[in-house]
């Protein structure tokens, strides 16, 4: 049985940027990924606007699995699965033979949540979750395709807005009132909306599919839950993420919404940790990049010695939509309101605490050139008026 110092499951950007972060701070330790795919290195954010920016899912890739491992000097097990973990043993139990180690992280991810329908075409719904997932889409995507988007959170939102600007034709359903309901609110979400439209995008909200069916055409039509009917050549879900917890449940770790971890992201059993999309840090699901970025840094740190709790700087949302563009920082307290102000182009919106203390915000549309001057608020706690600026 081989031993590593270190065995990460999952190659996304957590599992590479823990990898590269420990690997500057322990040389000479030994560090072996598993991966269910092919392992190579691409930025998933990118998958949602690849589109419009020319690039097909080959081009994507930064760098192959052969060539992280050679350049991080560590081991890739590309699709091989972890069947167990053993964690009084210290196991890992894979398709490719078990492995010992000292450390253990999961780094598996998210999947995306599936939309409760009937009909008999709901199993040609496309979710792009992963490399392998988009080119299944881009293979699927014909040209001039009618498109169906359900959900408006942020990826659906993305994609919506990447195909529009590609020339497609878009409708994107959504239950909530308006886009992006459970990151901004109702102000900034309706001028985002409207910044949607204005590219095409055919937004309905509050809206449901009930059924989704094939047509003897070969496309397909899904019913609404108000009895309208949208006519597509594909379908596109997006309403959510869902923390991968099957492997740490088996291992006997606690679960709450995703693998508990404490600041310092070591679960129930130690020496067992999880970073990225698959946390629950604290109670808190943080399925964005920076907090990623931060959580893999400060626990390479703990791995190789330096015992380390997470300091989360402020980590603001870039939501990737030219129409209409967004910088949220979301709210990190509920007991507090926004205080929005709008034109025509542009939304500043601060969430304040019942003590005062800005935190959270959103700026739209013209009004995101106003960053710096929002970090500024939220470092220093002064909370000026809100006065949009074209």
């Amino acid at each position: 049985m081989s031993y590593q110092d270190l065995v990460i499951i999952g190659s996304g950007l957590g599992g590479y940027t823990l990898a590269r972060e420990f690997r500057k701070l322990s040389p000479g330790a030994s560090i072996t990924m598993i991966t269910r795919d092919g392992g190579d290195f691409y930025a998933k954010p990118n998958l949602s606007n690849a589109l419009s920016a020319g690039k097909n899912p080959d081009s994507l890739v930064t760098k192959t699995a052969d060539a992280m491992a050679e350049s991080l000097a560590m081991t890739i097990r590309r699709h091989c699965h972890v069947e167990g973990i053993d964690p009084n043993a210290r196991t890992v139990r894979t398709s490719e033979g078990d492995l010992a180690f000292r450390s253990l992280v999961f780094a598996v991810g998210a999947d995306q949540g599936t939309a409760p329908m009937g009909g008999d075409a709901v199993d040609r719904v496309l979710q792009v979750n992963d490399l392998d997932d988009y080119r299944r889409f881009r293979e699927a995507l014909a040209p001039g395709a009618n498109v169906l988007i359900i959900g408006a959170g942020l990826i659906g939102c993305e994609f919506a807005n990447d195909l529009a600007a590609a020339g497609y034709s878009v409708v994107m359903v959504d239950p909530a009132a308006h886009p992006l309901a459970r990151l901004v609110p109702a102000e900034a979400g309706t001028l985002f909306q409207s910044g949607l439209e204005r590219i095409g995008v055919d937004c309905r909200m509050g809206r449901t599919v009930s059924t989704l069916s094939n047509r003897p055409d070969g496309g397909l039509v899904a019913c609404l839950n108000d009895g309208a009917s949208v006519e597509a050549d594909l379908v596109v879900s997006a309403i959510g993420l869902h923390p991968r917890t099957g492997l740490a449940r088996a291992a006997g770790l606690e679960i709450g919404r995703g693998i508990r971890v404490d600041s310092s992201l070591r679960t129930s059993t130690d020496p067992i940790y999880a970073v990225g999309d698959c946390a629950e840090i604290e109670g808190r699901i943080l399925p964005y990049v920076q907090p990623l970025m931060v959580s893999a840094k400060a626990l390479a740190r703990t791995l190789s010695g330096q015992p380390t709790q997470i300091a989360w700087p402020p980590m603001p949302v870039t939501v990737k939509t030219p129409s209409f563009p967004l910088i949220v920082e979301p709210p990190t307290d509920t007991e507090g309101a926004w205080s929005m102000e709008s034109a025509e182009d542009a939304v500043v919106g601060r969430f304040v605490t019942r003590e005062g203390k800005l935190a959270g915000y959103v700026l739209g549309g013209s009004a995101i050139k106003r960053k710096q001057d929002m970090v500024r608020e939220w470092t220093d706690g002064t909370i000026p008026a809100p006065t949009p600026q074209a």
